[in-house]
């Protein structure tokens, strides 16, 4: 079987699912979006599995767990899918929540409302916080601790005050893939 090249977003609301719908149909790939939601009814073998069957490179997979405190079923399937031999992860889209367990993760880099690229974290709607390459989410426990390529964080998808709408192009989470994509293993 061919190596699955997967970008993972760490969110699986509506407005997540209908923007990683677009950007699969604007940039190339197949958004498993069928496979998400806030959080996910679906295992870690489903969404594997999925991914396994995807015809293009890469492959979209949204997860969320709905702000569990720590490893959820979000991160779950981020463990399945970065041991996973036929699984090759090019990044993570990482979404910015206002959470209440106060979760969080370095990142690369991040972009905020503006669509300016910053060494600091964003807040849910995309406004850059103090704190230097850190973001706030729910279902980010586990991302530094598996050492991940291109870890972009952005406000919460879709959303922002509208600064990621879809009738704007959703130029946020458009300018967060294509960063990974730049940087990450050519797709074939």
């Amino acid at each position: 079987m061919d190596k699955k090249q997967v970008i993972i977003i760490t969110d699986g609301d509506q407005y997540a699912q209908h923007t990683i719908d677009y950007i699969a149909k604007t940039l190339g790939g197949t958004s498993l979006s069928a496979f998400a939601g806030n959080p996910s009814v679906y295992t870690s073998e489903d969404i594997i599995q999925a991914v396994y069957e995807a015809k293009v490179n890469p492959v979209y997979v949204l997860v969320d767990d709905a702000g569990v405190f720590g490893i959820g079923s979000g991160e779950e399937t981020i463990l399945a899918l970065v041991h996973d031999p036929i699984i090759t992860i090019l990044g993570v889209v990482a979404v910015a929540a206002h959470t209440k367990n106060m979760e969080w993760s370095r990142v690369a880099l991040s972009i905020d409302q503006d669509g300016q690229i910053n060494e600091h974290g964003v807040d849910k709607e995309g406004v850059p916080i103090a704190e230097v390459g850190r973001i706030n989410g729910d279902t980010v426990y586990i991302l530094d601790q598996l050492n991940l390529p291109n870890v972009i964080a952005i406000g919460d998808i879709g959303k922002m005050h509208g600064y990621d709408d879809e009738k704007k192009g959703c130029p946020i989470t458009r300018k967060a893939v294509e960063l990974i994509l730049e940087r990450g293993v050519p797709i074939e």
